[in-house]
């Protein structure tokens, strides 16, 4: 079937900016190695020119080294206009890449867009206003407790000073009293210490030591 209705071809894959630009790199190096010939045979030329004397011979000669050096000049238009490409191509693929990582950031974001919809639309902004509330409120309760375990328990800053001074000059009253009760028992032992002598003592105080008492109470 093949022979009788042939085969197509292969299509050749498409062209790239890159295969393009690698493409010519290389005929800008083919030139380089044609412009260093030349300059080599220009140097040559030159350098027996500089010691022909004037003549057919020296004219013949430099009619060569005219023709090299146009060859060289046409070499540098052709490796000029090449490197132009070159710039051009490089700048397309510059702008293809950038325009790449654009398309992937855009998706990025749209992905990310999309997910961000599905998280916060299981979100209640109702459930949240009153879960703050409730918080508040349950704050306000605390302070208020401690604010009612902290009550002091003391007097009372509105209390009447003269009244102070009223109760104090009465205790000092009585005070007096008992010591005219008393009739002079300053003199006299405190009745804490007035109690009989302990079992665990062999022998009663000396009289000397008890006025040494009685004086130290005095």
């Amino acid at each position: 079937m093949n022979r009788l209705f042939g085969t197509t071809a292969p299509k050749p894959p498409k062209a790239t900016l890159n295969s393009a630009i690698t493409n010519i790199d290389t005929r800008i190096s083919s030139i380089d190695v044609k412009l260093a010939a030349l300059n080599t045979e220009l140097t040559t030329y030159q350098t027996k020119l500089s010691k022909m004397r004037e003549g057919p011979g020296k004219t013949a000669l430099k009619q060569k080294a005219l023709k090299v050096l146009q060859r060289r000049k046409q070499y540098e238009a052709q490796r000029d206009q090449l490197q132009s490409q070159v710039w051009n191509m490089e700048q397309a693929q510059t702008m293809q890449d950038n325009l790449k990582n654009t398309m992937v950031t855009i998706d990025a974001l749209k992905q990310t867009n999309k997910t961000l919809r599905k998280e916060y639309g299981k979100v209640d902004i109702d459930k949240i206003e009153r879960l703050q509330d409730e918080m508040a409120d349950l704050l306000d309760v605390g302070n208020e407790i401690q604010e009612s375990l902290a009550r002091s328990y003391d007097v009372p800053e509105d209390v009447d000073e003269a009244e102070l001074d009223a109760e104090l000059e009465a205790l000092g009253q009585e005070v007096e009293l008992e010591r005219e009760m008393m009739g002079g028992g300053m003199n006299q032992l405190p009745s804490f210490m007035q109690d009989e002598v302990p079992e665990f003592i062999d022998e009663p105080p000396v009289a000397g030591q008890a006025g040494k008492v009685k004086e130290a109470a005095g």
